[in-house]
């Protein structure tokens, strides 16, 4: 692993050794823990290393899923091979961390999405119900919603 750099990581797409990156950094741990100089210095390279992830997700090369893997796993080794030294730990483990945070826009994203499989669950259940193959009251409980609720939105109730 120690033989790969950053740059050859990202150019063969050995993008699994990249939780393992860190021990090629393990022997400075003491003087990262002290020197915040060095310390601002390795967190950089690990900001780096999320930026050419975000590229890379961003051109299709990889996945939501497998860069998120990546940075998971990198937090984890990091926080287990730097339990001696806080600074090291807390600055790179941040930075790591920190990319896991839902952005507004993937929290937006994902209720769409929720809302698209709710609203085409009460259409399908609708259909269902106006050709006879649902009662009223099993849409409602299939829905989770009132059978006044559902009434109303079949058309059957007026409001």
């Amino acid at each position: 692993m120690q033989k790969y750099s950053l740059d050859d990581i990202f150019e063969k797409r050995l993008l699994i050794l990249i939780p393992f990156y860190i021990f090629s950094h393990e022997k400075s741990f003491p003087e990262y823990n002290s020197n915040e100089q060095k310390l601002a210095e390795l967190k950089a390279e690990y900001q780096e290393i999320l930026e050419r992830l975000d590229g890379l997700e961003r051109q299709g090369v990889i996945g939501a899923f497998d860069k998120r893997t990546i940075i998971e796993l990198s937090g984890d080794v990091i926080k287990e091979i730097a339990q001696k030294y806080e600074n090291v730990q807390k600055g790179v483990g941040d930075i790591m961390g920190g990319a896991l945070i839902e952005t507004e826009a993937r929290i937006i994203l994902n209720q769409g999405k929720t809302q698209g499989v709710s609203e085409t669950k009460k259409q399908t259940a609708l259909r269902m119900l106006k050709i006879g193959k649902l009662t009223t009251e099993e849409i409602a409980e299939y829905l989770e919603l009132s059978v006044e609720e559902v009434e109303r939105l079949a058309g059957l109730q007026t409001v």
